[in-house]
């Protein structure tokens, strides 16, 4: 009998301990109370339940982490058995482990050999299982009297085929008032334009009917922060106003202020609302919140662009006039260099900063969205191309008004806004927003900073831009070299500084020298077959620079680390060309590091094999570039001769605010560490991540926080007197060193911050 599939989510977890114990045949989860919660296919416990019985007991009498117990099954098997604890000592669950007895191996090894091997994979366990705990109490906590609530929310949660949002918001009104016999339920979230009502009959009120109700009630859920009840009704209620029994409950931000109100009303007479309906009340506002979160960008409060097109096509259908509606397309100008000069979390500051400029300059029942990255949109109803054309200028102004603040100076934003208007097609919605962004592409050719109306005569001339120019200039600048490296600091986290490394990184030139970094035209490059030119070009042109220093850069002075696509895998010749280049330099090859990204990698897994095997003989390096994307790098870690794991910047920027990505990051550290490699953490761009990839035992880390990128040529001059004043300070026995610096490492890693 196959073993049960209680939570197919524990798969991954097997798959980890098995790698990490490769003679592992199957893996047991059971609950702390020894209810099995997941087996995989190769078996289970059910013939030995007293192993995890035992387990248990020994885990209530030793108070470590993750106690546990081996035993014999049989000849050829024995188990392993871990207790995984809670942040209270309580116990989450038991992790068993059987696995065979082969060759040599005549009897079980010892738990303190086995503990640390698969540690890694039992702290994003115990993270797991603590999460799913504290997720079980809470819903214990409702109640065996909500359980028919919970049925109902958890229907409506499969139903993405609603019409549109006041469809999903008004099912909440109807859940509240068919569970709860209210007369009346309402939700209002000024911020979001929602003003929702509805009564017993199935039809709303008037807003202005309530707009008195509503602005008591925000005022005072604002004061209180809380969930009100008002079942005694005052005497002295005078002005006309009707009397009513009231439960209003906030509805949150994720930051956790209050945002609106969900308030269900009665009558006098009706019998008082009990905590049973008060519990209901707050989990059917918790409902709105997550829809909200749901259809608005959590960074700037617009909406996403599926609730965008869901509302414009709700808008379109149900309009019968045939006045016109404008779509408005804004993208940040040069938003690359700000990331680049002060920083990515300052980027995302302008990008937020914009959408509320954007979104106060919009008339009265415009629909605004985050489209992707930094392009909003703009939906301007009832209003031709003119009004539109003036309300984008108004955008552009506000924009232009922004002064943000990166440490003690400020700096200028500004916005291109393309206009366009929406037509009868079937596809009105699709076809405007690709009108509008030619729009504002015309804007950005045109200098930036200013709105363009699309016309048809403009047409041609924008697709030439942009499907046309891209691609030309990027020949042009693979024939006449108008590219240029730049070089990123990678550093030590923990310890001394060190020895640094570097990442290269391409910059395409343009006719007047202005810098084009690369995703402007690398996915063009991808798109058109051009990434193995471009990595020809990068591979060349580091071994010059780097070989023109060949005297003075060795392992232990720096190592560079050089990106390569997935085409350039697939090219029988490439490997051949980075031999040629390195011996024509006469670089010593253990100065570099070529780093893949682990989706190129597992796609061409074998010719990467030979790639790097035949590479790391001469003595180069690799690192897995964004490693925790893909799932199955896991299972094929363990084939891969990789020096470093790059842990995905995603994981990185989220760590300090997402449990389950510093989980994920401190369990690829512990990884890499049983598996002899080192971690570099991405996109460390503030001295709280710097500090948090310290503690979770990253290795390096590479970002704003450690080091702006400059031009490699810059840098290995700079490094040559650096490398020259940490050579006098050596013969000297450390009695030049700078204050401060115990040692000449220490002092040549502050010289290479300081570049």
């Amino acid at each position: 009998m196959d073993a049960p599939r209680m939570d197919a989510s524990f798969e991954p977890y097997g798959r980890l301990l098995r790698m990490l114990m490769p003679s592992v045949g199957s893996v047991v989860v059971h609950d702390g109370f020894a209810n099995l919660v997941w087996s995989s296919d190769e078996g289970d416990l059910s013939d030995s339940p007293e192993i995890v019985r035992e387990t248990i007991s020994n885990a209530l009498s030793e108070g470590s982490e993750f106690a546990g117990i081996v035993r014999t099954l049989d000849a050829d098997r024995v188990v392993y058995s871990f207790a995984v604890r809670g942040e209270q000592i309580e116990l989450l669950g038991i992790v068993s482990m059987i696995a065979r007895l082969s060759g040599k191996q005549t009897e079980a090894r010892p738990l303190n050999y086995v503990r640390p091997l698969i540690q890694p994979a039992l702290e994003c366990l115990r993270r797991e299982m603590l999460l799913r705990s504290q997720l079980g109490s809470r819903e214990q906590d409702l109640g065996g009297r909500e359980r028919d609530l919970s049925l109902m929310l958890e229907m409506s949660s499969r139903k993405p085929d609603l019409a549109s949002d006041a469809d999903e918001f008004g099912l909440i009104l109807k859940t509240g008032l068919d569970h709860m016999h209210c007369a009346l339920a309402a939700l209002w979230v000024p911020e979001k334009d929602i003003v929702l009502t509805l009564t017993r009959s199935g039809q709303p009120m008037s807003p202005a009917a309530l707009q008195r109700a509503q602005q008591h009630l925000m005022a005072w859920m604002l004061l209180q922060q809380r969930t009100i009840v008002v079942n005694r009704i005052s005497n002295s209620v005078t002005n006309g106003a009707a009397p009513y029994k009231i439960l209003a409950c906030p509805v949150r931000h994720p930051s956790g202020r209050v945002m609106g109100v969900l308030a269900l009303f009665n009558p006098p007479s009706a019998e008082d609302f009990d905590s049973h309906q008060t519990r209901i009340a707050e989990l059917l506002a918790k409902k709105a919140t997550v829809i909200i979160q749901s259809h608005y960008d959590p960074s700037t409060g617009l909406m996403t662009r599926h609730a965008f097109e869901r509302q414009v096509a709700e808008l379109l259908s149900a309009s019968v006039s045939p006045l016109t509606h404008c779509i408005l397309y804004l993208d940040i100008d040069r938003l690359h260099l700000i990331n680049e000069t002060f920083g990515m979390h300052v980027g995302d500051d302008v990008i937020a900063l914009v959408a509320e400029s954007m979104a106060k300059a919009l008339p009265r029942g415009a629909l605004s969205a985050r489209i992707s990255g930094d392009r909003l949109a703009a939906l301007v109803p009832n209003a031709g191309m003119d009004a539109a054309a003036t309300v984008a200028e108004n955008i552009r102004v506000a924009v232009a008004a922004v002064v943000p603040r990166a440490g003690q100076g400020s700096f200028e934003v500004s916005a291109s806004v393309g206009v366009a208007p929406i037509g009868r097609s079937d596809n009105a919605l699709a076809h405007a927003l690709a009108t509008a962004e030619i729009a504002c592409k015309a804007a950005k050719d045109r200098g930036r900073n200013r709105v363009e109306v699309f016309q048809d005569s403009d047409q041609s001339i924008i697709r030439r831009h942009t499907d046309i120019l891209v691609i030309g200039q990027l020949r042009d600048a693979l024939d006449s070299d108008k590219f240029r490296l730049d070089a990123q600091p990678i550093l030590p986290l923990r310890g001394n500084y060190g020895r640094p490394r570097f990442e290269l990184l391409i910059r395409m030139l343009g006719d007047h020298g202005e810098i084009i970094p690369p995703a402007k035209f690398l996915s063009s490059a991808e798109r058109y077959q051009l990434m193995p030119a471009i990595d020809r070009w990068v591979v060349r042109r580091a071994c010059e620079l780097l070989g023109a220093h060949n005297k003075s850069i060795s392992e232990e002075s720096a190592r560079f680390a050089i990106n390569l696509s997935g085409q350039s895998l697939q090219d029988e010749a490439f490997l051949q060309f980075v031999i040629d280049q390195i011996q024509k330099s006469e670089l010593p090859p253990n100065v570099l590091c070529f780093e893949l990204t682990e989706t190129a990698t597992i796609g061409n897994l074998a010719k990467a094999q030979d790639f790097m095997r035949t590479l790391q003989n001469l003595g180069c390096q690799f690192a897995l570039d964004d490693f925790g994307t893909g799932v199955s790098s896991l299972a094929y870690l363990k084939d891969l001769p990789v020096n470093y794991l790059k842990i995905d910047g995603s994981f990185v920027r989220d760590s300090v605010q997402n449990a389950r990505s510093d989980s994920m990051i401190k369990a690829i550290a512990q990884l890499a560490k049983v598996m002899c490699m080192e971690t570099i953490a991405e996109y460390v761009e503030t001295d709280n991540l710097r500090v948090r990839m310290t503690e979770l035992g990253v290795d390096y880390g590479q970002g704003f926080a450690m080091g702006k990128s400059q031009p490699l040529e810059e840098l290995l001059n700079e490094l040559a007197i650096y490398e020259a004043t940490v050579s006098t300070w050596d013969l000297a026995d450390g009695t030049t060193l700078p204050a401060g610096a115990q040692s000449a490492d220490q002092a040549y890693g502050a010289c290479v911050r300081r570049l």
